[in-house]
Formats: C-alpha cells, structure tokens, sequence
C-alpha cells in the first residue's frame, strides 16, 4: 500500500493538474466562440458567390470548363484538415481514420492518389507510413485568415487544372455543437454538382460570361477550401474545450478519491499507534 506521503503527493500533482486542464478549457472556450463567429461570418459570402457562380455556370449556354466537367480519374487528391497538436479529444483521430479507410478501399497503389495535409497532425500521420504527401502547411492561427492557405489552396486547384489530379475531395470535422462535431467529406473538383437552393439571379455579363467564369471557379473552389477550414477550427476549439472539461472532471474526481484513500491510511494509522501504545501501557502493569 502506498504511504502516506505519496498519496499526498498525488494529491497535489492531480491538483495542480486540473488547474491546467482549466486554464485550458476557458482559453479553448474563447477561441471557440470567436471561431464560430468567424465560421458563421463567412457563411453569406459562400452563398453568394455559390449562387454567381451557378447562375453563371447554369445560364449560359453552350459554355463548358474544365473545372465543370468530369474526365477519366487516374488520380485522386485529398485535402485532410486537423490541427498541429493534440489534446482535443477524438477529433483528429476521426477524421484520420475516415481517410485512412477510404483510401485503402478506393486505391491499390500511392500512384493512384495524393494527400494534401492541412495540420501537423494529418501530416505526420501519412508521412509517417510512407504515403504520398503532395502539399502540406502547419502552423496556421487559431483564427485563420485566407492568406493564411491561399498559397495552398491556389497551388491544389491549380493541380486539378493542370491535370496532376483528375477529382478531389476535402475531410474535415464539421462543427455542430459544443459538444457534437462530424467528420464531413465533400467532392470539391470537378464541380459537377454547383447549384443553390436560392432562386437565380439574371446577370449581364461584361466582359463575357466565359472570361467572368475563367477567373471565378478557381476563387469559388479556393473559397470552399477556406470555408472548411473555418468549421474546422471551430470544431477543433469545441473539441478541445469538452476534453478538458472532461480531463478537469475526472481530476476532481480523482482528488476525491485520492483524499478517501489517505484520510483511510492517516485513521489507520493513528489507529495503529493506539494499539501501540495501550499495548505497552498494559505490558508495564
């Protein structure tokens, strides 16, 4: 049975540990609310320039791009988006293994796809087992802005334009709730499937729908990588904020527990000394 001393210890470690956890949470907890204000933000600019850009892709006639069109796939990308360090509970871990599964269902060899890693974590993961990591970026802030990814978000539309993949697809974690994020993945190119639940707008075109077009699909795939990004990092502040509840809770209850066992061992042992001393009182009668 441990002595007394080391339970105090343990004591006093668990304590100062849920002071951590508690910091932790309540930074988590701002970071949280200030990313899902700046998710939710973003949300009437994409639905703008989703409903541009299919009325533009809709309306005009006879007009065909290459980011609008299906083509034989011989390679596929994937954006994988996690954080750069733990302590946030299952939601790296999640979407890893989303990918991870469909990779080995959908491919035979790394010559079929290609990974582009958004966060260490994803990057040290398919690194790590010898998968082929085309792009990657870490260190990207709490509160992201787009210039933040635009060189990768640029640079992976471009690999689609130039052929390097033939589709591409984005996993994230969708935030929900506080408490409750999904792993989502979404076919990001070709956009074969552009619409909006809005009504179209007619618009007249200067200096042609085709050039308009030229230079809006790539900011509207661009935009949709950054979106998710955005409710990605509000999920990763939400999941990060429950774990450390949870670790605070089960500190306290370890405390508690803890605080049991020593105030047993501390009466046994005063107990002890009792029996000690009745007993050389009665030895000396």
């Amino acid at each position: 049975m441990a002595s007394l001393r080391d339970i105090k210890n343990s004591i006093n470690s668990t304590k100062k540990m849920s002071q951590i956890t508690k910091a932790m949470e309540m930074t988590s907890a701002a970071k949280w609310n200030r990313g899902v204000m700046n998710a939710k933000s973003f949300v009437p600019y994409m639905e703008k320039i989703q409903e541009v850009t299919a009325a533009i892709a809709l309306g005009a006639q006879g007009m065909a791009h290459p980011m609008l069109e299906a083509r034989e796939v011989k390679k596929t990308g994937y954006i994988v988006m996690t954080s750069d360090r733990g302590l946030a509970g299952a939601f790296n871990s999640n979407v890893i293994r989303r990918v991870y599964q469909t990779i080995q269902e959908r491919h035979k060899s790394n010559d079929e796809f290609a990974i582009i890693a958004i966060g260490r974590v994803a990057r040290d993961f398919f690194v790590k087992r010898g998968m082929n990591v085309a792009l990657e970026i870490v260190g990207i802030s709490d509160q992201p802005n787009f210039n933040d990814i635009k060189d990768i978000a640029s640079s992976t539309v471009g690999m689609f334009a130039d052929g390097t993949f033939d589709e591409l697809y984005i996993y994230y974690s969708h935030y929900i709730s506080a408490i409750s994020q999904e792993v989502t993945d979404k076919k990001l190119l070709p956009l074969t499937d552009i619409s909006t639940s809005n009504k179209l707008t007619s618009y007249e075109f200067e200096p042609s729908a085709e050039e308009i077009l030229e230079v809006l699909l790539p900011q509207y795939a661009e935009s949709l990588i950054y979106g998710a990004l955005l409710d990605s990092k509000a999920s990763e502040h939400a999941a990060r904020m429950t774990a450390m509840r949870n670790a605070t809770d089960n500190a306290k209850e370890m405390i508690k527990n803890y605080s049991l066992i020593y105030n047993r061992a501390r009466q046994a042992a005063i107990t002890q000394e009792i029996a000690e001393i009745v007993g050389g009182a009665a030895a000396l009668e």
